[in-house]
């Protein structure tokens, strides 16, 4: 059954609307004819039965006088005129009231069965009976011979069952060859009807798949004969429907230039519309037209989509380049905090691709700690819509960061969707910061210390004096000389420590005139190169030599160079390197000189502690921890800034053989900017700077 559906459902729907059509004539030909064919037989018989009623009471009739005369030549007359003038009368015979034959028609003799049949006496009707006679089975008719109500005599006759029934039986077929006619011109017609039918819903399909494939051209409906500008004699050319032949109601809600346009079509009103009523159609031709009306649409929302996608392409790659070439971090969550999007310094500066990102949590991303404290931080913001504003430290690959966090929540009309992350580098700003404080703090001190050493200088010159006096007066030799040149060289001791205070609070005076950088270095570097070679340390310059001439003070700066070498012998300590450069940055407005070393570098913990005064690392006894006071003093009086890193950048080292580093400790480079434009140092940073 199954497989007779499937074939079915298969088959073209022409075939399908043709079969139908043919079944149900079919169906009702056989029964119509079956019906038609009962009743016609039935007519046919009953008509054979009226024919022979009224032959057997005619012939009764006729045959009363001949009775009643026994006149049996007229009464032989009349039963053979009745034999040979009806073709399907068999035989007729009359009898007495005795039930005698008087006469009859057959030629072979009487057959006696026939009186055998019983038949009621002055019944007064005519009494039919089906018999079987040598000549085959007839329909036998007796009427009585009536005179005054008085039974005188019986006439009977028979009729052929063979012929009737062989003239029904004619009747049936011709009744089914009739039927089976109608029924061929029928499927035909219906053949034909169906392929009509057909024909336009196969040419809506077509239209259907064009549509499918994108292609929305098309025109299902009848080409019109005129159009609706034609037939009105429009000149509305700005009209939308102008020039349009795919669409033949024109007049659609919100095209029509007039006011009276812009109401609703009804079918009322379209009713008395020349133009609708001349091309009024079926329910077909108003489906085609209703399909290329809804292609026509369908291709100008397309149109606008594909528009509006552009657009929304457009701004989404403005938008993505505004977020990418940002340096600040910027990221979007929604309310599960998976990330919906990311900028590109986000996403190097944790060193994940957006599309590993995406869809993600601070769980998979940060450590568990740190998601932790993100977690509940941004919950709170989605549970209060209160923004978080914060400063973080972070330490990571590239040393420690400074960021400047602003957490905000993001409304979808009145609900919270999201969380808007964005934090800024602010390390720069923390450093001038910590700059600004060190400098403020180094001043006070400088203050300090400068009245200090103002108010101790004299006592100290005055005890240097008088004990220079003392040892010229005692004998060599003596215990009381060596106490005093003790005595004299603690003052000398003191005596520096009071001038580099001095220094530091700059109390001494300044010179300041155009040098050249690389030679004052050159020559500080020549100075210390013979005395670092004794401990094995090796000394290299990496001079830029496009530096230009600086304003300063060359012996306070050479002052600085030799405390910065210094230094960087004492964290040496022996077989090691140090590697001295200068940078003209590429605005040429500044210059930078770098220090760099193999020693053992410094500890975060004290970095920031290198420039305050007295403040050493250095065993007791060999330092006073005046020397980067004293250079940051300098340097500052240059308007210029110094700083240092540990451990040192490779690009600071490169001058030295790898090999030699590989063994070496992290070492530190310390950084001296100086200002070549105006006198104090650019806005810009330093390519330099920014490596480190």
């Amino acid at each position: 059954m199954i497989d007779h559906r499937a074939r079915f459902s298969r088959l073209k729907f022409k075939t399908k609307v043709t079969l139908g059509i043919a079944a149900i004539l079919v169906v009702f030909g056989i029964l119509l004819g079956a019906l038609l064919s009962g009743i016609a037989a039935d007519s046919l018989r009953e008509e054979n039965r009226k024919r022979g009623v009224a032959i057997t009471v005619n012939l009764a009739k006729r045959v009363t006088e001949s009775l009643l005369a026994s006149d049996f030549l007229r009464m032989k007359t009349l039963v053979d005129e009745i034999r040979e003038h009806s073709d399907n009368v068999m035989y007729a015979f009359v009898c007495d009231s005795a039930g005698h034959v008087l006469v009859h028609t057959f030629q072979g003799g009487f057959p006696t069965d026939l009186l055998s049949i019983p038949t009621e006496k002055n019944s007064g009707s005519v009494q039919i009976h089906v018999v079987r006679t040598t000549q085959g089975m007839a329909y036998d008719f007796t009427a009585p011979v009536l005179i005054d109500g008085k039974d005188i005599g019986q006439v009977r006759l028979g009729l052929s069952w063979a012929q009737i029934n062989q003239a029904v039986r004619r009747l049936v077929a011709i009744s089914f060859a009739s039927t089976f006619a109608v029924v061929l011109v029928g499927m035909g017609l219906g053949s034909w009807f169906a392929g009509t039918i057909t024909r336009r819903i196969g040419k809506l399909r077509d239209s259907a798949d064009d549509v499918i494939k994108g292609q929305l051209n098309t025109q299902t409906g009848p080409i019109l004969a005129q159009n609706c500008w034609e037939l009105m004699n429009c000149k509305l050319t700005q009209c939308p429907a102008h020039g349009d032949v795919r669409r033949r109601c024109w007049l659609m809600v919100g095209t029509g230039t007039r006011a009276e346009d812009r109401i609703a079509c009804t079918e009322d009103s379209c009713s008395t519309c020349p133009v609708y009523r001349c091309h009024a159609g079926d329910e077909l031709q108003d489906l085609a037209e209703a399909f290329d009306v809804m292609a026509v649409a369908l291709e100008s929302h397309i149109l606008e989509i594909s528009a509006s996608q552009k657009t929304m392409a457009q701004q989404k790659q403005i938008l993505r380049t505004i977020l990418d070439v940002t340096p600040d971090f910027v990221a979007l969550q929604d309310r599960e905090l998976r990330y919906l999007a990311a900028n590109k310094a986000f996403c190097q500066y944790f060193e994940v691709t957006e599309e590993n990102i995406l869809g993600k949590t601070d769980f998979d991303i940060f450590s568990e700690r740190q998601a932790d404290l993100n977690y509940h931080e941004d919950r709170q913001i989605l549970q209060t819509g209160v923004s978080l504003s914060k400063e973080i430290r972070v330490s990571g690959k590239k040393g420690v960061r400074w960021f400047h966090v602003v957490k905000v929540p993001v409304y979808d009309g009145s609900e919270i969707s999201g969380l808007l992350l964005t934090a800024r580098d602010v390390t720069v700003v923390k450093q001038y910061q910590e700059q600004l404080i060190h400098s403020q703090k180094m001043e006070d001190l400088g203050r300090l210390a400068g009245g200090v050493a103002h108010e101790i200088n004299t006592p100290l010159g005055i005890i240097l004096g008088y004990a220079q006096l003392l040892i010229e007066d005692v004998p060599e030799g003596s215990q009381i000389r060596e106490d005093l040149l003790t005595i004299e060289k603690q003052a000398r001791v003191c005596k520096k420590i009071v001038a580099d205070l001095l220094g530091f609070s700059r109390s001494t005076d300044t010179t300041k005139t155009e040098m050249e950088l690389n030679d004052s270095i050159r020559e500080v570097a020549s100075l210390t190169s013979h005395t670092f070679g004794l401990s094995r340390i090796q000394v290299h310059l990496d001079l830029d030599e496009n530096v230009p001439p600086v304003q300063g003070d060359k012996e306070r700066l050479k002052q600085v160079w030799m405390n910065l070498m210094n230094n960087a012998a004492d964290a040496v300590g022996g077989n090691g390197h140090i590697v001295v450069g200068t940078k003209l940055c590429a605005h040429r407005r500044r210059v930078v000189i770098s220090v760099a070393d193999t020693g053992q570098g410094i500890d975060e913990k004290v970095m920031g502690k290198i420039f305050d005064p007295f403040f050493t690392t250095k065993e007791v006894g060999k330092g006073t921890g005046l020397g980067l006071s004293v250079s940051f003093g300098i340097i500052k009086d240059h308007n210029g800034r110094i700083s240092a890193q540990s451990p040192v950048p490779e690009r600071f080292l490169e001058i030295v053989p790898f090999e030699e580093r590989s063994d070496a400790g992290p070492g530190t480079v310390f950084l001296v900017e100086l200002p070549l434009w105006q006198g104090k140092l650019p806005d810009e940073e330093c390519e330099l700077m920014a490596e480190v």
